[in-house]
């Protein structure tokens, strides 16, 4: 049973997890989407479709801290004055190569359905991120997807807007996934579904925020070097034991899979 999460910012939500009516248990798979699902990262792949694949200097000098979501914005607004289309940037999302080992963790979620359920939270764009899942064919994998709303206007401009807007001074202003995955377990709690195990699959220094929130049961999967690999380890050293779940650094996501399938052996 998982236990009560106070002081990491999580809810009690997990009271009498499996007591009166035994089941298989139910864990929750939680991804990031750039340079974790896929190894680019979006936001940067998507100029390829501006013309001479490559953005003004004035443009690129325009990205402030913590405004990324409103670069983005002018970005797109630039590559749609330029005559970007919908094709060209669908053309590039789904052209964007998967992370190593990635279609086998899928793979591996996909026969395991019944046990996982899935979500993806990332401060990309629904519209690049559906193509790509869509293209790659394992759209139908994920219950949910959270990301920043994107769609095309009467111009045929991609447009882009904020997720939500929050209060943590971690994250940038128009994201914070520790939030959303908040929420998202509370709404589900509601629900009456309860996770044995949360298990957090990222990359970025956004992903080390909700992972903070992780139990003592859970697994953050940091990919190794990046980021969120280098902030768990420097919160251990400074902090030992503040962060509590059980760490385990990736270079492929095949060896997500080895871990998961180990841990369906153990419940055998």
């Amino acid at each position: 049973m998982r236990r009560c999460c106070e002081g990491v910012g999580l809810p009690c939500l997990f009271k009498g997890v499996g007591m009166a009516n035994p089941r298989p248990p139910r864990y929750l798979l939680v991804f990031d989407f750039d340079e974790t699902i896929v190894d680019e990262n979006t936001d940067d792949s998507v100029v390829r479709a501006a013309p001479g694949q490559a953005l003004p200097e004035s443009l690129r000098q325009s990205l402030r801290q913590g405004s990324y979501n409103e670069y983005m914005q002018r970005v797109l607004a630039f590559m749609g004055d330029q005559g970007v289309t919908v094709g060209d940037f669908k053309a590039v999302y789904e052209n964007i190569p998967l992370s190593p080992g990635m279609p086998e963790l899928f793979q591996f979620l996909s026969k395991n359905h019944e046990l996982f359920e899935v979500i993806l939270i990332s401060d990309a764009n629904m519209f690049g991120i559906e193509a790509k899942l869509r293209a790659a064919g394992f759209y139908s994998l994920f219950r949910k997807i959270f990301s920043n709303p994107s769609s095309f206007d009467k111009r045929g401009y991609l447009t882009l807007g904020p997720y939500h807007s929050h209060k943590c001074l971690e994250c940038p202003a128009n994201m914070c996934k520790r939030k959303i995955l908040t929420e998202y377990l509370a709404e589900r709690a509601q629900e009456e579904v309860e996770f044995e195990r949360v298990f957090y699959v990222g990359d970025g220094a956004n992903d080390f925020c909700p992972s903070v929130a992780l139990t003592s049961s859970d697994v953050a999967f940091p990919r190794k070097g990046y980021p969120m690999h280098r902030m768990t380890q420097e919160m251990e050293k400074k902090q030992p034991g503040a962060f509590q779940a059980a760490v385990v650094p990736w270079e492929s996501a095949a060896e997500v899979a080895r871990y998961l399938q180990e841990l369906l052996k153990k419940k055998c």
